[in-house]
């Protein structure tokens, strides 16, 4: 027990302040959401919060080193991921017109959770031995097939918000690998091209739809417009200090849609105002900013590149989710990192955050 709790007292206290008390952000928002509706989701977080500490304190205690050295670990990280993928798409009913959840035991699991994640360790360690050759076409080639892979299964199910994320990261590791600037072109034409053959083949007419609305929302505003107008109000109505815990109308008078998860945002600000999205904001930017910081301490390639990737994924999926909650990107439907319910995404969050915290721990051992 002593070895544990020394081991957790090396942790970068910062980083675990930041990142508790957007939990704790979260778990609150929840709390006031039970009162027109049932506990289930603030209890739910509740378990899956437990389950993530303990998932984070177990995942810093593995060597991260076997990520960079192990071939075999990594690939079979990131082949369960496909493999999980492609069991959503074949089992999984439509839930909200898409697929994307996986039942198992009672529990229902987001894979695309997991390809996020196992596509940053696989980019980490893919870079770090090619860092010195980068500007080799076809090792950008390569790590595009490791992105195309589990990016094409997202689409399918259709969910463009992770896409989005799993490409963020892809490009997060390229540039920070030292890609030359012709081929940050070459990236940007293949961009062009996927997002054409996803917006004429993949999505359905409900999700474009949701693209074009964010322009004017009010040219259809109780039909595609309507979440991003309703999202709208409950951002502004918070003005400076907001309206109090359990006082957000648009969210307990049911106006706003799925306040819990996708609109976490807009209901938190609707009761803490611009104070409280300020507060959110910082802890979101003191996380990431102490992410990279751990990274750029550490000596070894793998370290620097997984750190900035991680932080890319966290920063990505933020800017997204906060975005469509203010009315400035579509609505994608996509969860806000360790505030909004769900218990694939926070778990998943945790493991990646032990792994730095290893990383943490490694480094400074190192310099001692």
């Amino acid at each position: 027990m002593s070895g544990l709790l020394a081991h957790i007292r090396g942790f970068d206290r910062l980083l675990m302040g930041a990142v508790l008390l957007l939990i704790a952000i979260g778990l609150t928002s929840l709390f006031s959401l039970s009162g027109v509706r049932s506990a289930y989701f603030f209890e739910r977080q509740m378990i899956w919060t437990a389950v993530g500490i303990i998932m984070l304190v177990a995942s810093s205690m593995i060597d991260f080193r076997i990520f960079r050295t192990q071939t075999a670990a990594v690939i079979s990280l990131y082949a369960l991921a496909i493999v999980l993928l492609g069991a959503v798409l074949m089992v999984s009913p439509r839930v909200r017109g898409i697929r994307a959840w996986l039942q198992i035991g009672g529990v229902a699991l987001q894979p695309v959770e997991l390809a996020k994640l196992s596509l940053a360790v696989l980019l980490a360690k893919f870079f770090s031995k090619r860092h010195i050759e980068i500007y080799r076409v076809r090792h950008l080639l390569v790590s595009g097939l490791y992105l195309a892979l589990p990016m094409l299964l997202v689409l399918l199910q259709p969910d463009p918000g992770s896409a989005v994320v799993l490409i963020a990261i892809w490009i997060a590791a390229v540039l920070f690998s030292g890609m030359r600037l012709r081929h940050f072109f070459y990236l940007l034409t293949i961009g062009v091209v996927a997002a054409s053959i996803a917006w004429f083949f993949v999505l359905l007419p409900y999700q474009k739809a949701r693209v074009t609305s964010f322009l004017d929302p009010y040219r259809d505003p109780q039909g595609a417009g309507y979440q991003m107008i309703q999202s709208m109000i409950a951002v502004g109505s918070g003005k400076i200090w907001g309206k109090g815990l359990g006082y957000g109308s648009q969210s307990h008078l049911h106006f706003l849609p799925e306040p819990y998860a996708d609109f976490i945002f807009a209901a938190y600000t609707e009761e803490w105002g611009f104070v409280g999205s300020a507060l959110l904001l910082g802890l979101l930017g003191a996380a990431i900013w102490r992410i990279i910081r751990i990274g750029s301490r550490a000596r070894d390639n793998f370290s620097r590149i997984y750190t900035i990737v991680f932080a890319a994924f966290i920063f990505s999926q933020s800017f997204i989710h906060i975005g469509m909650n203010m009315g400035i990107l579509p609505i994608t439907g996509i969860t806000l990192p360790f505030v909004s319910y769900g218990g694939s995404s926070l778990v998943t969050l945790m493991i990646g955050l032990g792994i730095v915290q290893n990383i943490h721990i490694n480094a400074r051992r190192e310099v001692e």
